[in-house]
């Protein structure tokens, strides 16, 4: 019984989520450790059509072409970082789904660090600004008057008798 629930959950988890490739079985190279190769470069390329998703996802015909140009450069004999930088230089750095740290993209990777941090230091400076938390209270508003503070005292001497009374 265990395995019969076994095989239907493992049935139905390859329905549901099938398998997100779009590599056409006539692009696949016929060495498995080149063809592991393309595919991990394929990862790290962004479809231009697509611009969320990497060639290896794609449908597109650019990314196929992309996926095909990605082979062709293996198979000639260039290494990873070869292929990469061939496909940079023609296509520019928005074809890595994560661009490299150079002068011109040093913005793209410290920006959100920098946001956190002067997002931190704001609410550090507003926190540090704000009257006391706990007392809701203008600290101003409690320095009374000699006439004020005789006027509280005969009101709370009042409030006192009534209570006993």
């Amino acid at each position: 019984m265990k395995k019969l629930l076994a095989s239907l959950f493992i049935a139905f988890a390859m329905s549901v989520a099938p398998a997100a490739h779009a590599v056409q079985p006539d692009e696949i190279m016929a060495d498995p450790a080149k063809e592991a190769r393309a595919r991990d470069l394929s990862r790290e390329l962004r479809c231009m059509v697509c611009q969320n998703q990497s060639i290896d996802d794609s449908d597109a015909p650019l990314a196929r072409d992309l996926r095909l140009l990605v082979r062709e450069r293996i198979a000639s004999g260039d290494s990873d970082k070869q292929v990469i930088d061939f496909l940079v230089e023609r296509y520019g750095e928005f074809v890595l789904l994560k661009p490299r740290l150079s002068l011109h993209t040093l913005l793209l990777w410290l920006l959100p660090p920098l946001a956190l941090i002067g997002g931190g230091l704001a609410l550090w400076f507003y926190n540090r600004r704000r009257p006391n938390a706990g007392s809701s209270i203008d600290p101003a508003l409690l320095h009374l008057t000699e006439e004020e503070e005789a006027r509280l005292e005969r009101l709370l001497a009042a409030d006192a008798s009534d209570k006993k009374a």
